[in-house]
């Protein structure tokens, strides 16, 4: 399944992908797309729901956060071997976790504004992973029962912030409208192999990253598992794994940084696409 919500942000509908093509209304069924739906038992509820007979709604509509009231938005760091020796880093012995701020997610076509005193701005496409099941002291083995679906992240990061303002990497890539996720989360079941998914990013229609889930080091197992000893997981959060080569920061011989103007677009093997515009920050 290819779930989803729709509308003006802070009124999306919960809704799904129909065969045919048309964004079904879900809001009979569940009252969003989080939390409670996201469990095996919220999942089973929606399969079993006649979809084409639900209302239709506007393909036309924005599309939010795949995921709503996300209580933990985790990322990996580090977490492909082609990227760590683009940045000139040693591959990490363990993944390396750090804390997006939810009041960075977006929908995934929302327009990224680059904040105040930014200096790198930076873009990561990423795989993100969706918790169904509440995860705690998990083992690698029973560690994708608890996950729900994937989803299409693009980690914005400022670079100046993470690297050279002092403490941890989080200043960098909390920042507001740094976190688009969606369009979609997509059901487990439909993607055979999650470390096998083709992932990339342009901007400006210039591809700068093309890489695959291949390449991680830590894969979604141990992921969900590692992260499972350190704190819960609970239905609704998600986690992003990390990114391929290609970042800005990693641009030879000079890097290449986001300003206002310019268009982002990626993309994951079957969890869809997003396109933002970058815009500066006004008061």
């Amino acid at each position: 399944m290819k779930l989803l919500r729709v509308g003006a942000k802070g009124a999306e509908k919960p809704a799904i992908l129909a065969q045919d093509g048309s964004i079904r209304d879900l809001s009979s069924i569940v009252n969003d797309i989080g939390g409670e739906a996201l469990t095996p038992e919220g999942l089973a509820k929606i399969a079993a729901a006649d979809i084409d007979s639900l209302p239709k709604l506007d393909e036309n509509q924005r599309i939010g956060a795949c995921v709503a009231n996300v209580g933990k938005f985790i990322c990996i760091g580090l977490n492909y071997a082609d990227h760590a020796a683009e940045t000139g880093a040693k591959i990490p012995e363990e993944p390396i976790i750090f804390i997006k701020a939810t009041s960075a997610i977006i929908g995934p076509n929302d327009d990224v504004i680059i904040p105040k005193n930014a200096i790198k701005p930076d873009w990561e496409v990423e795989l993100g992973i969706v918790i169904g099941k509440e995860a705690r002291y998990t083992e690698e083995a029973d560690a994708l029962d608890h996950v729900a679906g994937y989803c299409l992240v693009n980690d914005v990061s400022e670079r100046h912030f993470q690297t050279e303002r002092g403490g941890t990497w989080d200043k960098g890539k909390g920042c507001d409208t740094f976190g688009p996720i969606g369009p979609w989360v997509v059901t487990k079941d439909e993607i055979a192999d999650p470390q096998n998914l083709g992932m990339w990013l342009e901007v400006d229609g210039h591809r700068y990253q093309n890489g695959s889930t291949k390449t991680m080091i830590f894969g979604v197992a141990n992921v969900v598992s590692y992260v499972s000893q350190f704190m819960s997981l609970q239905p609704g959060d998600i986690i992003s794994t990390g990114t391929p080569p290609g970042v800005g920061m990693g641009i030879k011989p000079e890097p290449v940084w986001l300003k206002p103007g310019n268009v982002m677009r990626l993309g994951i093997d079957g969890l869809g696409e997003q396109t933002q515009n970058v815009k500066a920050y006004t008061a």
